[in-house]
């Protein structure tokens, strides 16, 4: 049986959130501050944790901040009631794996833990070759590492996971459904900006300049592919 946390200070949405997660055969921790999220986070290792971002005591980001500075690599689903685009960053940047904006169904949220436990253990890459460069960065599948200029670059996991599901692709176009399929398991029912949001952060990350990018490309209307070496 997978173990979620789920720490949110609302009360009610808490319980809902609960009761729902048990019936789809969940073991469900609740905590209602940072502090104690953070604290059960580190003792009871759960498979996945729902982290609402405007908590008492410690907020959202500090405590994502601190479980990924101790190493701790569990998906974590970030809940943001402010829906605002910097919130979302932050939280990506500081290693969440994906995120809902309040309010939301409760059937989307359901698809978003299934898919994030269903790759939790996955291995990227498969039978593709270990080490993949383009431009001045390599990428090192099995290990999960990325270097640029020799300095190591830290990407999430689903970052990462979205750079070799467009590598592997040798220069193809991958659409918008072909990523939310691969990389996070939705149902291309799914209407999301996900990929839009992590393309973005890749690209702060590997590209001298994000506004005008030399390898990760957009392709209108359809999705994006990476080219190798700069045209």
């Amino acid at each position: 049986m997978s173990r979620v946390l789920v720490v949110e200070d609302n009360a009610d949405l808490a319980y809902g959130l609960r009761n729902n997660l048990e019936i789809e055969g969940y073991e469900v921790e609740v905590a209602a501050d940072g502090e104690e999220g953070l604290r059960r986070a580190r003792d009871s290792r759960p498979d996945v944790i729902l982290l609402d971002l405007m908590l008492p005591k410690l907020d959202g980001f500090r405590v994502l901040r601190e479980l990924r500075a101790a190493g701790q690599r569990t998906p974590v689903l970030v809940l943001t009631a402010r829906g605002e685009e910097a919130d979302v960053v932050r939280g990506l940047r500081l290693g969440a794996d994906d995120y809902v904006t309040k309010p939301f169904g409760i059937l989307e949220l359901l698809a978003r833990v299934e898919a994030l436990l269903r790759r939790a253990d996955a291995v990227a890459g498969g039978d593709q070759p270990r080490l993949r460069r383009f431009g001045d960065v390599e990428v090192d599948v099995a290990a999960r590492a990325v270097n640029r200029r020799g300095r190591a670059v830290a990407l999430t996991p689903k970052e990462f996971d979205l750079l070799v599901a467009l590598l592997k692709r040798d220069g193809a176009v991958a659409t918008r459904v072909e990523l939310i399929r691969e990389v996070w398991g939705y149902p291309a029912s799914v209407v999301t900006r996900t990929v839009d949001t992590h393309i973005a952060e890749l690209r702060r990350k590997l590209e001298d300049n994000a506004g005008a990018p030399a390898f990760i490309l957009t392709v209108p209307r359809v999705g994006y592919r990476l080219q190798r070496r700069q045209s």
